[in-house]
C-alpha cells in the first residue's frame, strides 16, 4: 500500500469551511429547506458535533510546553508560627536556673522557589510531539464527527426529495384513477360499461388513496427525523424540499482513490496513532538518560523569643544549585516498558495496512454500486418515457372501449412501478455517490 502523509492543509481548509458554515441560519420561517441550509443549521446546533469539538479544544488545551515538562516550576511559601511554652532549666554550673513559664516564641518565614528541568533525555522534546500529534487526533475526531453529520444529512434529504417525488407520483396516479371512475360511470350512463367497471375503479381508487396516506406519513416522519439529526425545535417539519435529486459529475475510481490515500480521515488517525507510538518509545527511552535540574530561590527567616538567651534571630538571602539524578536500577521495568511501546508501534503499523486495505475495498465496492445505478437511471428513465406513452394510449383506448378497466389499470400500474424505479435508481445513486465523496474527503469540499 502506497504510504502519504494526511494532507494538513485539507485540515485547515476544511476547519475553515466548517466556520463560514457554521453561521447561523433562520430555517423555521422558510416553506423550502434547502441542502445548504441544512447543513448549516447542523453544523451550528448538532449535539455530536458541538461535543466533538469541545474534545478538540481539550486536546488543543493539553497540547502546551508547560505540559510537555519544558517550563520550571516556581513555587511562593510564607508562614507564621507561634508557640506558648512552660520552660524549666536547671544548669549544672553557676548559671542560674531558669523557670519561663508561659514563653512565647513566634516563627516568621517567607520564601521563593523555583526547580528547572533542562535535560531529561529530551524526555519533553518526545512528550511535546505525542501531545501535538494527540491534538492533530483529536480535530481529526472533531472533523469525522462533521463528516458523518454530512453524510447523513446529505443522504436523508435527498431521501426525502426521492419520498417527496414518490408522493407527488402517486398523486398523479390518483387523479388518472379519479378520470377512470369519470369514465366508467359515463360508460355505464350510456349503456356501453358495466357495474362491475365502475366498482372496480372505485376499489383502485381507495387502494390508491391509501397507499398516497401511507406515503405522506412516511414522509412526515422523514422530515421530523431530519429536524432531530439538525438537533433544532425551530424548524417547521412541514418544510418543503428542492425538486431533483441532483448528481455531481461523474466519479473517476482512480481520482477517488488517489484522494483517499491523501484525505480520507481514517488513515489520517491512523498515522498519527504511528506517531503516539514513536514518542512514547522516545520518552521511555529518555528515562534511561540522567535529568539535571537548576534550582534556586530566595527565603527569610525571623524567629522572635520571649525567654531564651536570643530575643530574636534573623537569616535571610538567595540559594542556588544544580542536581543530577539516575536511576540505576528500577527491575527491568524500563525495559519492559519500551518493548511493549515498540510491540504497540508494530500494531499500529499493522492497524494501518488493515485500515487502507479495508477501505480501498469499501470505495471498489461502492463505486460498482454507483456505476450500476447510474445504469439503472438510465434505462429507468427509457422505460419511463416507454410506460407514459403506453398509459397515454390505454387511456384513449379505455374512452373507446377497445380495452377493459383490468387492462388500462395494469398499464397505470406500469407506469407508477417505472416512475418509482427510477426514484429508487436515484436515491441509490445519491447514497453511493455520497459515501464515495465520505471515504475519500470531498464531501466536506463539496459542502463548500
Amino acid at each position: 500500500m502506497r504510504q502519504r502523509p494526511f494532507n494538513m492543509s485539507f485540515m485547515k481548509k476544511f476547519l475553515w469551511i466548517v466556520l463560514i458554515a457554521g453561521m447561523p441560519v433562520i430555517a423555521a420561517a422558510q416553506e423550502t429547506l434547502n441542502i445548504d441550509d441544512a447543513v448549516r443549521i447542523g453544523l451550528e446546533k448538532n449535539f455530536s458535533i458541538r461535543i466533538a469539538k469541545n474534545n478538540s479544544e481539550v486536546a488543543g488545551n493539553n497540547n502546551s510546553i508547560g505540559n510537555a515538562g519544558m517550563l520550571p516550576s516556581v513555587n511562593a511559601n510564607g508562614a507564621i508560627n507561634q508557640r506558648i511554652q512552660d520552660n524549666v532549666t536547671d544548669y549544672s554550673s553557676s548559671i542560674p536556673d531558669r523557670n519561663d513559664e508561659g514563653a512565647k516564641t513566634t516563627v516568621f518565614s517567607y520564601g521563593v522557589d523555583a526547580t528547572w528541568t533542562v535535560f531529561d533525555g529530551l524526555t519533553m522534546f518526545a512528550t511535546a510531539d505525542r501531545l501535538s500529534a494527540q491534538q492533530d487526533i483529536s480535530e481529526m475526531q472533531y472533523m469525522m464527527e462533521v463528516e458523518q453529520f454530512l453524510a447523513d444529512i446529505v443522504t436523508t434529504y435527498f431521501q426525502i426529495v426521492g419520498q417527496q417525488q414518490a408522493y407527488e407520483v402517486l398523486e398523479n396516479t390518483l387523479e388518472i384513477s379519479d378520470e377512470r371512475i369519470r369514465i366508467a360511470e359515463t360508460k355505464k350512463d350510456l349503456g356501453s360499461g358495466s357495474e362491475y367497471d365502475l366498482l372496480q375503479a372505485r376499489a383502485d381508487y381507495n387502494a390508491d388513496r391509501a397507499a398516497l396516506i401511507r406515503s405522506g406519513t412516511g414522509l412526515k416522519r422523514s422530515k421530523i427525523l431530519v429536524a432531530q439529526i439538525l438537533a433544532d425545535n425551530e424548524i417547521n417539519v412541514d418544510f418543503k424540499v428542492q425538486d431533483n435529486i441532483e448528481l455531481q459529475e461523474p466519479l473517476e475510481l482512480n481520482s477517488l482513490l488517489n484522494d483517499v490515500y491523501a484525505q480520507n480521515l481514517d488513515l489520517g488517525i491512523s498515522r498519527l496513532n504511528e506517531t503516539v507510538a514513536e514518542a512514547e518509545i522516545r520518552e521511555i527511552t529518555g528515562e534511561w538518560f540522567p535529568q539535571i535540574q537548576l534550582g534556586g530561590g530566595y527565603g527569610y527567616n525571623r524567629t522572635e523569643a520571649s525567654s531564651g538567651f536570643a530575643e530574636f534571630s534573623e537569616t535571610k538571602g538567595f540559594n542556588y544549585g544544580v542536581t543530577a539524578r539516575i536511576n540505576l536500577f528500577d527491575g527491568l521495568n524500563k525495559k519492559r516498558r519500551r518493548q511493549n511501546a515498540q510491540i504497540e508501534l508494530k500494531n499500529e503499523q499493522l492497524r494501518m495496512q488493515q485500515q487502507e486495505l479495508l477501505i480501498t475495498g469499501q470505495v471498489q465496492q461502492m463505486f460498482a454500486q454507483y456505476e450500476d445505478a447510474l445504469s439503472l437511471i438510465e434505462l429507468e428513465k427509457e422505460n419511463l418515457s416507454y410506460t407514459e406513452k403506453s398509459l397515454d394510449i390505454a387511456l384513449e383506448r379505455f374512452r373507446l372501449g377497445t380495452i377493459n378497466s383490468v387492462e388500462l389499470r395494469e398499464a397505470q400500474l406500469s407506469l407508477l412501478n417505472a416512475e418509482n424505479r427510477l426514484i429508487s435508481a436515484q436515491i441509490e445513486a445519491k447514497t453511493a455517490e455520497t459515501e464515495l465523496l465520505k471515504l475519500s474527503g470531498r464531501l466536506v469540499l463539496m459542502n463548500n
